[in-house]
């Protein structure tokens, strides 16, 4: 096939360096809020001198969330990407869309809202970058945590009855206190490698990723944040009750199933 003086050219041109750090926001119905996440992983990637992308990963809005985000400025140096799905297919197959589009060294996921300041995501890159991990998780439940606006009391006492369910089932890891905190940082080519086997679609999806990473004997550590509790929450107790056994049994399935590092 013959190129073009162009195209030649452009293949001799050196790639871009990875970025330092990828910041994943999943999103469903936030075109009310997504400006400000985004600003805000912009605002901390500027401070803090850190090369890096925002991924919005739009699980299938229907009030213009992507659309929304692509019009948010950003400084030209930080690539901002919308990925949008065309159905709702759930929390998880959101966050694993973003993080294998990713191509950082290290690569984390924030819930929509702000409710963890992105500056505490330097204390996971700390574990991350001092070998003390390959995933670093923010845990709400240390002691060392604050919480700023905290759950309501009906969600704290679901949140009890789902630890007891999912350790039961799934017999997780009895040293990490906070599964579903939606503030989790790895090491980049760990997360394209734990989410490309991950299968879970709903919100559950980071119980299938722990188990995956034990599998795959990656350490996970936590780290305390400041936490604010957002009330404009996806998640309805009622609903999520009954389907939250149907979603443990599927990840068993799924887990059933060998990966390739075994």
């Amino acid at each position: 096939m013959t190129r073009t003086p162009d195209a030649l050219h452009s293949l001799s041109d050196p790639a871009p360096p990875a970025p330092v750090l990828s910041i994943v926001i999943p999103a469903y119905n936030e075109a009310h809020k997504i400006a400000r996440d985004i600003q805000a992983a912009s605002a901390f990637l500027t401070e803090q001198n850190i090369t890096g992308e925002i991924i919005v990963s739009d699980d299938g809005s229907r009030d213009g969330t992507a659309d929304t985000a692509r019009a948010v400025a950003v400084p030209p140096n930080i690539p901002l990407h919308v990925l949008a799905a065309q159905t709702n297919r759930g929390k998880g197959a959101a966050v694993r869309a973003g993080m294998l589009q990713t191509r950082s060294q290290y690569a984390m996921f924030a819930d929509s809202g702000v409710c963890i300041p992105y500056i505490e995501a330097l204390r996971g890159l700390a574990l991350l970058r001092s070998g003390q991990c390959e995933i670093a998780h923010a845990s709400r439940k240390r002691s060392d945590s604050v919480i700023v606006n905290p759950q309501p009391f009906h969600r704290r006492v679901f949140s009890r009855i789902f630890r007891v369910a999912a350790d039961w089932m799934l017999h997780m890891p009895h040293s990490l206190t906070d599964t579903q905190c939606g503030f989790k940082m790895y090491r980049g080519d760990v997360a394209r490698i734990v989410y490309g086997e991950l299968r879970t679609d709903g919100f559950l999806f980071d119980l299938e990723t722990i188990l995956r990473a034990v599998r795959r004997k990656y350490r996970i550590a936590e780290f305390p944040v400041t936490w604010s509790c957002d009330p404009d929450t996806r998640l309805r107790t009622g609903r999520t009750a009954v389907r939250t056994i149907a979603e443990l049994r599927a990840i068993k399935g799924f887990l059933k199933t060998p990966n390739s590092a075994e």
